[in-house]
């Protein structure tokens, strides 16, 4: 396994961030989904001045992006995003896909549960086949009941993967899956030989080892189920806005960043801000120590 971390957590130049990377022993990068943000040849450039390779893409659901909303307009431009979004992880390289399929912070049903299901298979088998096509593999990640009702535990997910075809894999994240399995050790080891994407994050979405989540046996199952591909860390702490946390004066970011307004949304919409340099550094930090028992040399 390899250490890797996303982008979408703090908005910043991608050479700010890849420096950080590698100068913290991360090896990989898993790239939010906006191909707008990366332009090919400038970002191959980057990712090599920094030795760092991009292990893969994630979707982005914001706005409109639903491959499971009623309106068939857009559904269709879901899955052209998500084609793009798979180009963009080609280009560059990368070996995966992390895809959601609903839209996240929708936890209203729009349609029935045979429709949603029904257009989920069938949207998911034109991005896979068009993935499969340029040597990219999809994950499906199943999140947590408050941001999504859409594919909140692993079994679901495999189920739609399995009726979707293309080698369609899981994209296993502890902390939502701590909050839906009954025993996220078990649901780690029935998922054996389909894990295509593993996040990072702890029961609190702090870095790993900041919460109660068993990481050594995590480690362990997933090594027992095969699993040889990235740790990507992806923290998303509260903001401590009390005098307990100096009303979270050492977490929020104090100088302009170049954000745009849905970024910022979707942000907030995790029940976070915008992080300090120090304190995202910080997690990082602390993330790679805790997870550098299991990583290559």
């Amino acid at each position: 396994m390899h250490l890797a971390s996303h982008t979408w957590m703090r908005p910043e130049p991608l050479e700010k961030t890849l420096e950080r990377l590698n100068r913290l022993g991360y090896t990989s990068i898993e790239l939010a989904g906006e191909p707008d943000q990366f332009p090919v040849e400038e970002t191959r450039q980057l990712l090599k001045k920094y030795n760092i390779k991009c292990w893969g893409t994630v979707t982005i659901q914001q706005g409109k992006r639903n491959l499971i909303a009623a309106d068939a307009q857009q559904r269709r431009d879901t899955i052209n995003y998500m084609k793009d979004v798979v180009t963009l992880s080609a280009e560059l390289g990368g070996q995966i896909i992390c895809i959601v399929p609903g839209n996240v912070g929708t936890i209203i049903p729009t349609s029935t549960p045979e429709n949603e299901w029904r257009w989920a298979v069938e949207g998911l088998r034109e991005v896979a086949a068009f993935a499969k096509e340029k040597g990219i593999r999809v994950g499906l990640e199943p999140l947590n009941r408050f941001e999504t009702y859409f594919l909140n535990r692993t079994n679901q997910a495999l189920a739609l993967a399995d009726e979707v075809g293309y080698d369609v894999g899981i994209a296993f994240d502890p902390f939502h899956l701590a909050l839906e399995e009954k025993d996220l050790i078990a649901a780690i080891r029935a998922c054996r030989g389909r894990i295509v994407d593993f996040h990072v994050g702890d029961n609190n979405r702090l870095a790993p080892g900041d919460g109660s989540l068993d990481w050594p046996r995590i480690m362990e199952a997933l090594v027992e189920a095969g699993y040889d591909g990235a740790l990507s860390v992806e923290f998303m702490p509260s903001i401590d806005r009390t005098p307990v946390g100096k009303f979270g004066a050492d977490q929020l970011e104090t100088n302009n960043l170049d954000v745009t307004a849905d970024h910022l949304k979707f942000i907030i919409d995790h029940g976070s801000g915008l992080l300090s340099e120090s304190y995202y550094t910080e997690l990082l930090r602390r993330s790679a120590e805790t997870l550098s028992a299991y990583v290559k040399k």
